[in-house]
C-alpha cells in the first residue's frame, strides 16, 4: 500500500470522496425536492408564498445552523464516521416522514427534522476529505464534495417532479428519504478514519472552545472575506434554487416532471461540469498563489448576472433556456474552492468548527432569508406585475451576486498580502 506524500492523497481516497458526495446529494435532495412540490402543497395546504418561503427556508435553516455548532466540535474531537452516519440515517428518516404531513404544523415540523440530521454532515465530511487530500489538491477534492449538490438537485428536481406527477407529493418525499439508510449502511462499512492533520507539519492540539475559532476567523482577513462572500453566494443560491421550479411552472406553464428534467439539464449537469472544471483551475492557479484563483471567482458574475436577468424576463421558454445555458454552467463554480479555502486557512484542530461556523452564517443567511426574501418581494411585486411579479423578484434578487464578489476579491487581495508576508520571513530567515 503506497504511503502519502506531500503531493499524493491517502489510499481509498477516491472511495472516501465518492461516498462523501453521494452523502452531500441526498441532503441536497431532500432538501431541494420540497421547491418542486411547493404547488402541489400550496394547493393541499392553500399556503402563500411567504409560508411556503418558511418551509423552504428559516425552519429548516435554523436548526441546521445553530446544532451544526456543537456537532461540528464533536467532529474535531471524537469519530466523524459516526457522526455522518447518523446524521444520514436523522435526515433521511425526517424526510420519509414528511410525506405524512397532515398540514403547514407537521410539515414544518418535518422539515426542522431534516435540518438536525443535515447539520452534522457538512463540517465532518469536509474534515475528513481535508485529511485525505493535500491542500493543492483540495480545490478539486472539494468541487467533487459539490457535485454532489448538483446531482442531488438533479435527482430531487427530475424524480421528485415524476413521482409527484405520477403519484403524489407525499410519495415523492417517501422516494427520496429511503435511499439514505442504505448508504448509510455502506459508509459502516467503507469508510477509514485517518489522522488527524495528515498533511500538516504540526502535530495537532485539542480543539479550542468555539469562540476562539469564532475570533480567529474574525481575525484573519482572507477567512472574514471568505465568509462574507460565502453568506451572499448561499443567499442567492438558496433563494434562487427554491424558486426557479416554481418560475417555470408559473411563467412557462411547465409540467412538473418538465421542470424537473429541465432544472436538471440547464442548472444540474451544466452546473456540475461548471463546478468541476473550477475546481481544476482553481488547483493550477493554486501552485502560483491561492488568490489569483479568488480573483478569478470574483469576476464570473459580472458575465452571468446579465444572462440570468434576460433568461427571467424572456417571452418563451426557447429564449429563456438559451439565456439561462452560461447562468446554468457557473451555478456552483464557486463553492469547492471557498471550502478548500476555508478547510486550508483554518487550524487543523478547528477545522470542523470553522466549517459549521461558515455554515451557520451561510444558512441563517443563505437559507434562512434567501426562499422567505424572494416570496416577500413576489408578494409585494405581484399588484403590479401579477404573475411574472416571481420572475422580476428573481431578476432583482440576483443582483446580490455582485456584492459577493466584491468580497471575494478582497479575500484574494488578503491572501496575496499574506504570501508576500511569508516570503519576506523565509528571506529574512535565509538571511
Amino acid at each position: 500500500m503506497n504511503q502519502p506524500t506531500a503531493s499524493q492523497p491517502l489510499p481509498g481516497h477516491r472511495r472516501l470522496l465518492t461516498l462523501m458526495m453521494l452523502a452531500y446529494a441526498l441532503s441536497i435532495c431532500d432538501r431541494m425536492i420540497l421547491s418542486i412540490l411547493f404547488p402541489d402543497i400550496k394547493a393541499e395546504f392553500d399556503l402563500t408564498d411567504l409560508q411556503l418561503g418558511l418551509l423552504g427556508g428559516l425552519s429548516f435553516a435554523l436548526f441546521y445552523a445553530t446544532l451544526g455548532l456543537p456537532i461540528a466540535r464533536l467532529s474535531d474531537q471524537y469519530s466523524r464516521k459516526r457522526i455522518i452516519i447518523a446524521s444520514i440515517v436523522i435526515f433521511s428518516m425526517m424526510t420519509a416522514l414528511g410525506g405524512t404531513a397532515a398540514g403547514f404544523i407537521s410539515l414544518l415540523l418535518f422539515r426542522i427534522g431534516v435540518g438536525i440530521g443535515e447539520a452534522g454532515v457538512g463540517p465532518a465530511s469536509q474534515s475528513l476529505i481535508a485529511d485525505y487530500f493535500p491542500p493543492h489538491r483540495r480545490g478539486f477534492a472539494m468541487s467533487v464534495l459539490m457535485l454532489g449538490g448538483s446531482v442531488g438537485m438533479m435527482f430531487g428536481f427530475v424524480g421528485g417532479g415524476f413521482i409527484a406527477q405520477a403519484y403524489g407529493w407525499r410519495m415523492a418525499l417517501v422516494s427520496v428519504g429511503v435511499p439514505g439508510l442504505l448508504l448509510a449502511l455502506l459508509m459502516a462499512k467503507w469508510i477509514k478514519e485517518p489522522g488527524r492533520g495528515t498533511f500538516e507539519t504540526q502535530t495537532p492540539e485539542p480543539p479550542p472552545p468555539i469562540k476562539t475559532t469564532a475570533v480567529m476567523m474574525w481575525n484573519n482577513q482572507a477567512l472574514r472575506h471568505l465568509v462574507a462572500a460565502s453568506m451572499i453566494v448561499g443567499l442567492i443560491s438558496y433563494g434562487l434554487t427554491s424558486w426557479m421550479p416554481t418560475f417555470f411552472i408559473r411563467t412557462h406553464e411547465l409540467s412538473q416532471s418538465q421542470t424537473g428534467l429541465l432544472m436538471a439539464l440547464v442548472f444540474g449537469i451544466s452546473g456540475a461540469i461548471g463546478a468541476l472544471l473550477a475546481g481544476k483551475v482553481f488547483d493550477r492557479l493554486a501552485v502560483r498563489g491561492f488568490q489569483y484563483g479568488m480573483w478569478v471567482l470574483a469576476v464570473v458574475p459580472f458575465f452571468t448576472i446579465p444572462f440570468f436577468i434576460m433568461g427571467l424576463l424572456a417571452e418563451d421558454i426557447t429564449t429563456a433556456i438559451a439565456f439561462f445555458i452560461l447562468p446554468g454552467f457557473a451555478a456552483n463554480y464557486a463553492m469547492g474552492p471557498m471550502l478548500a479555502m476555508l478547510q486550508t486557512l483554518s487550524p487543523v484542530n478547528m477545522r470542523g468548527v470553522a466549517s459549521a461556523i461558515k455554515m451557520l452564517l451561510i444558512n441563517l443567511v443563505g437559507m434562512g432569508l434567501g426562499p422567505i426574501l424572494v416570496g416577500l418581494l413576489s408578494d409585494l411585486l405581484e399588484p403590479h406585475y401579477g404573475e411574472g411579479s416571481l420572475g422580476v423578484a428573481l431578476a432583482y434578487f440576483s443582483l446580490l451576486g455582485l456584492w459577493g464578489s466584491v468580497h471575494v476579491w478582497l479575500c484574494g487581495r488578503a491572501l496575496a498580502k499574506q504570501q508576500a508576508q511569508q516570503q519576506i520571513q523565509q528571506q529574512t530567515q535565509q538571511v
